[in-house]
Formats: structure tokens, sequence, C-alpha cells
């Protein structure tokens, strides 16, 4: 959803397959109970895990910013992969630059199976260099179908010098939880989420980072995690060591226990299927106004600026298609 900045990374296979839409749109068609879906054959799976790419590289990153991403990204292959098509984003747009090749970026978008509550996986990394400095921005982000109303995941760390990042970390509710204090409760009060929250908070380089939307405060959870970790040096390299202890030892470990919480959500979420068609209605309209404000909001004026018309309008196709906006 980055409401922040741009878009994500690949890995341990979030595969590629070049053709096609990124997203071949289904009817939400009902299912019982998410059942889990054939494992693919041994031939399958090799065919689909073939080609390496610069998704897996993460060339900017630090190591355990890196370690971070990697450990996300295998965390949904070992638990959902089987409720998985391989990403069929095109070769132009899974890896793309600027003219001058300052800037660079990836996107894998991967589908659910038509028998998965899963809608899509997206994931992706960016490099922009500006001002005598660089940004680097990883965005991993999980939308369900409007046949369940588990909430959406959201991961995107944030860069932005060697002593300064902007985390959010979030489950996106899906319903109004003053409307449906059943959905606070069984989502955000059980799975102890804001212990997650309170665990980053006593960090004393951590505070919380207020984003100049309102719209986007009022989309982010009670629990969702949006703060910016500044360390300071004073030119003596300590800032990065401490920006590098604190992604591996705080921010790696909350954001798998997130992405834990959420998996276990998917994986167990027939209890949460919804049935009703005006229920789901309901949903895909609010999923589908998140998704258009943040092209709007954020990559329709980011993407022309850092990549240039011509990349950043194959981009934001492919983006739209798996939003299914158009």
């Amino acid at each position: 959803m980055a409401f922040t900045f741009p878009p994500p990374a690949h890995v341990v296979p979030l595969r590629l397959s070049r053709a096609g839409p990124p997203c071949p749109r289904r009817s939400s068609s009902s299912f019982s109970a998410f059942p889990t879906p054939p494992i693919p054959s041994r031939m399958e799976q090799q065919m689909m895990s073939t080609k390496a790419s610069k998704l897996m590289e993460f060339p900017h990153l630090l190591a355990p910013h890196r370690d971070t991403m990697l450990g996300l990204i295998s965390a949904i292959e070992n638990r959902l992969g089987n409720h998985l098509l391989p990403s069929s984003v095109p070769s132009d747009v899974e890896y793309y630059q600027n003219e001058s090749g300052t800037s660079q970026g990836t996107l894998s978008i991967r589908c659910g199976v038509d028998t998965s509550p899963i809608d899509f996986i997206l994931a992706s990394w960016l490099h922009l260099e500006q001002g005598g400095g660089a940004m680097e921005i990883t965005n991993i982000a999980g939308y369900l179908k409007s046949s369940t109303d588990i909430p959406h995941f959201q991961f995107e760390l944030v860069q932005c010098s060697p002593t300064f990042l902007i985390l959010f970390l979030d489950l996106i509710p899906r319903k109004d939880t003053v409307l449906h204090p059943d959905y606070l409760k069984t989502f955000y009060e059980d799975t102890q989420l804001e212990a997650c929250r309170q665990r980053l908070a006593r960090l004393p380089e951590v505070q919380p980072y207020f984003s100049s939307s309102l719209y986007f405060r009022r989309v982010v959870s009670s629990t969702g995690i949006l703060v910016g970790i500044k360390c300071e040096d004073g030119g003596t390299g300590t800032g990065t060591e401490r920006v590098e202890e604190i992604i591996g030892e705080h921010i790696g470990p909350i954001a798998n226990e997130v992405m834990r919480i959420w998996l276990d959500m998917c994986v167990d979420g027939g209890v949460r299927e919804v049935s009703e068609i005006e229920q789901r209605a309901e949903l895909e309209k609010r999923d589908k106004l998140i998704k258009r404000k943040a092209i709007e909001m954020d990559l329709s004026s980011s993407m022309p600026k850092q990549f240039g018309h011509e990349v950043a309008d194959r981009v934001l196709r492919v983006i739209k298609s798996a939003y299914n906006i158009t």
C-alpha cells in the first residue's frame, strides 16, 4: 500500500514467469474453509524457480535490512507458497532504472490461486539517488480477497540517510473497528499486536512519525507502527552501527512476529469466511478505495520524478492491473 513512498523484492522464489498481466482478474468465488491448494509437482517447482533475478540481491541495503527482507519473504514462501502463482511481471518492470542508472527498482507480484484467500503478494526494493545521498526503500504487502475480512499486511522500511529510518508495519483493518468491536478484539487485542508496537517504542531513538496525510493516518490500525528512527553519531560512524543494530535486533524480529501472526490468520482463516454478497461488496469497495488512494497520493507523483514518464507509466500499469484499478 506504500503511502509513504513507492514500491518490492524477490527472494526465495518470488518466482518469475515472463508473460501476461501480473494478476489475471478472477471473480471471487465462494470456497469453504480455504482448502490448501495442491502442491506443485517437482518438475513444476523446478520450472518456477529456474531464473535468478536482481530482485533477490538487495544490492544497496545494510546487511540486517537485507536479512530482514529475505526472512520475511522466506516466511511467505514457506507458509503460502502453495497458495501463490508464479510472478508474471514483465522483465522490464521486474527490474527498471532511470536513464542515468542512478535510480533503480524491482517489482514482484504473485497472485493467489483460485482456492486461496490471498489476492496477491507484492514485494519490491527501490534505490533512489538524490542530492548527493541515496534513499533505500523496501516494501512487502499482502492483500486478501473479499471472501475473507482478514486484515492486509504491510511492511515498509525506508533508509532516508545512513542514520535515519522510517518504518511502517501494520495489519491494515478492513472494517471500521468502532462499528465492529469484535474485529478489533479478534485481530488486534487477542493477537497482542500492541506488545510488538510497545517493544519498539521503548527504544530512545524511536519517535512517532506523523504522515502529512490525514487520510493515511485514518487507514492505519490502532496497533500500527509508524515511526522514525534517528541515530546521531556526531561524525564518529556509531550512528550507522546503531541503525544496523536496531534493524537486526528489533525491527527484524518484530516484523517477523507480525508476519507470523498474519500468516497464521491466512492459513487458518476459514473461520473468517465472508459469505454474504453485501459484506463482500463492502470489503471490495473499501479495498479498492485504499489501493486507489495509494496510487494517487504517492506513486503517480513520485515515480515519474524518479524514473521518467515512460518507465513510470510501465510500472504503474502493472501495479494498477494487480490492484484492479483502471
